[in-house]
């Protein structure tokens, strides 16, 4: 069984990105459930297909699964519409563990967010010095929600100023 472990923070500044590349993603869902998430992932040439359960705690179900590219981009396509996530994603090491930060584009654009993934709940982990309030648990930060509700659309005063 998968089970995911995540934190999820936004940033205080720009400086983890020096000498980064990133990988541009762009995913949509198939289905959005309470229960349940399906999504679509395509990151460069590959495509995955992932189920996602419900968030407990930090914690929640999750079973990804590789698919054919062009399989990826044509459910992309045919089957969720407009409301896609695009991100561009950079690994950053610090202290032993790899933190993901998202830097979202198109409807998304300037929301900056940072993923690190634990063994634990009670695990412990070394802050970068450019993360900043920790957003675990809100379900506007989550991508299945940005998909249908960007960023762009939020309050003015909800506004990440990065």
């Amino acid at each position: 069984m998968g089970i995911e472990i995540e934190r999820k923070f936004l940033l205080k500044d720009s400086t983890w990105k020096e000498g980064l590349v990133g990988k541009y993603y762009c995913q949509g869902y198939l289905s959005r459930g309470e229960n349940c998430t399906v999504r679509v992932r395509t990151v460069e040439e590959k495509a995955f297909l992932t189920v996602k359960g419900r968030t407990q705690g930090f914690s929640r179900h999750e079973y990804e699964y590789e698919i054919p590219g062009s399989e990826g981009r044509e459910m992309l396509e045919a089957l969720c519409g407009r409301n896609r996530v695009e991100k561009n994603r950079y690994l950053f090491n610090h202290e032993g563990m790899t933190w993901e930060i998202d830097e979202f584009l198109g409807a998304n654009a300037g929301l900056v967010v940072a993923e690190i993934e634990l063994e634990s709940e009670d695990q412990a982990f070394v802050k970068p010095s450019w993360v900043g309030e920790e957003v675990t648990g809100e379900a506007r930060y989550y991508n299945a929600c940005l998909a249908s509700c960007p960023f762009c659309v939020w309050k003015r005063d909800d506004a990440f100023p990065m």
